[in-house]
């Protein structure tokens, strides 16, 4: 891969930043986080919690109503977009439908008056980066949807920014292309060493792509960490839903065993011993992935009774929705040979590393 296209990449800091509209509307509330220098940080959220505004704050799209803004150290709270050394690639992809690919790929370069020779050079360089050598004189609407999100790509690259921002960049692309896209962002990324946020409400892309998860609720962060520290331990229900889906259970914590740290937990008949993650002895919710459930035959030794009440085949693996007494559960298994019918008595038991605690709030 050529990679003369130069990385200038820059942390990024909030302290106790907010954006409030109209005095009473509340986007993003109070939120402190940091970005370090050649790292791909995702805004992971749904619609509404302040995730877009963040990335736009960043940009200086938006401007903060309080707090501070840094990039590399310095303070660019109050800065127009037009001082920020940050590059954007939207939703829309944003090309300009009458110009060509390397007129695109070009554009920011000419704004920022580069001589004409390096804007040929990055030109061509930035479309090999994204895999589009030759296709320069070809106009927008001649490209595929992954051609365009890459040619907005090259045009964010070639600015050689110290932050590189993406807003939604696979929203508009179908589930193939979604994958293929998201591991050439990914690829780039690490090949050249760029700060990117990235914003997206897609969990499953949140967690292929990252090197960490700032997950989003309501204006304010609810859990950062690597995407295995979210998946393996949720800081609260709303996160171990959001993250991957969970089936979350009532459980209740006979004991605490203070020298390390662990509980005895009883789930009906079931008794387990799991990290106490902060709780007391007493009630407590439970949260087990989909994956980590596994059906058996019934009356098989240290199960749960349960029923089948849906099974689906999915291709590649098969989704149960079982009805135990503590609830219906969804249930996931790479095994498409052997099938629990609806309607069929099953046993439930858990991975090893199934079920996790939920951290009492």
């Amino acid at each position: 891969m050529n990679t003369s296209i130069k990385s200038k990449a820059a942390s990024v800091r909030f302290d106790s930043v907010s954006k409030i509209y109209g005095g009473d509307v509340t986007a993003v509330d109070n939120v402190s986080i940091q970005v370090e220098a050649g790292e791909l940080v995702t805004l992971l959220g749904p619609s509404g919690c302040g995730k877009t505004t963040t990335l736009r704050m960043i940009a200086g799209l938006e401007m903060a109503s309080s707090g501070q803004i840094f990039i590399d150290n310095t303070d660019v709270t109050i800065l127009p977009a037009t001082e920020r050394d940050v590059s954007m690639v939207f939703q829309s992809y944003a090309l300009f439908p009458h110009m060509s690919v390397a007129e695109n790929v070009a554009y920011g370069l000419k704004v920022s008056k580069v001589n004409k020779k390096d804007i040929k050079e990055k030109t061509e360089t930035g479309l090999a980066l994204v895999g589009l050598e030759g296709y320069g004189t070809r106009l927008p609407s001649e490209l595929s949807g992954g051609q365009q999100q890459r040619v907005a790509v090259a045009r964010a690259l070639v600015l050689e920014p110290q932050v590189l921002l993406f807003d939604e960049p696979l929203s508009n692309l179908d589930a193939k292309l979604r994958r293929q896209v998201r591991d050439e962002i990914r690829e780039l990324q690490t090949t050249l060493g760029l700060t990117v946020v990235y914003v997206t409400h897609d969990q499953e892309e949140a967690l292929a792509v990252s090197d960490r998860i700032i997950v989003m609720r309501n204006a304010a962060i609810a859990q950062s960490g690597t995407p295995r520290e979210l998946y393996e331990a949720p800081a609260d229900e709303f996160v171990a839903d959001f993250i991957g889906e969970a089936n979350l259970m009532d459980v209740t914590i006979t004991d605490i065993d203070v020298s390390n740290g662990f509980a005895n937990v009883r789930l009906g008949t079931l008794s387990l011993t799991l990290d106490a993650r902060g709780n007391n002895a007493g009630a407590a919710k439970l949260a087990v992935r989909p994956n980590r459930i596994q059906l058996v035959a019934p009356d098989t030794p240290n199960s749960l009774k349960a029923g089948v009440s849906k099974c689906t085949y999915v291709g590649n693996h098969m989704e149960y929705v079982v009805e135990t007494e503590f609830g219906d559960w969804f249930a996931t298994t790479d095994n498409v040979d052997t099938v629990f019918e609806a309607g069929k008595s099953v046993g439930v038991q858990f991975n090893e590393r199934g079920p996790v605690l939920i951290p009492h709030p």
